[in-house]
């Protein structure tokens, strides 16, 4: 079992479904994803690189793509909800659109894509 699987099973409903269906679209969206910590945090990673990390607080679910770039560019679907230069937080009640998280995994996996000179066909 890889960090997130552990971190996702020992969570409580609801928000054990809506950490497991952000990273589940994350998965679909970078299939070659692995699973690591960054930050301390469980997260998928990249070509080595952190991803993506959801993780469950106190009253919000905090989603961290590791880029404030990445949540400034992805603004517009972000309308309503509470965010700062390095988090997306969110409430199982009121969770994040797929599109949204589409966006983020994507911006984020072009930034590291970018960022080691790899290019995508």
């Amino acid at each position: 079992m890889g960090e997130v699987t552990e971190y996702v099973a020992g969570l409580h409903e609801p928000a054990r479904s809506s950490i497991e269906g952000v990273f589940f679209i994350a998965r679909e969206v970078v299939p070659d994803a692995e699973e690591g910590r960054s930050y301390g945090m469980p997260a998928l990673r990249y070509a080595g690189k952190p991803l993506l990390a959801v993780m469950e607080a106190k009253a919000h679910i905090g989603l961290y793509p590791f880029s404030p770039a990445v949540i400034d560019a992805a603004a517009d679907l972000l309308e309503g909800f509470d965010r700062t230069k390095g988090t997306v937080r969110f409430t199982p009640e009121h969770p994040l659109p797929e599109e949204a998280v589409r966006r983020l995994v994507s911006l984020r996996r072009d930034e590291i894509d970018a960022a080691i000179g790899r290019r995508r066909a």
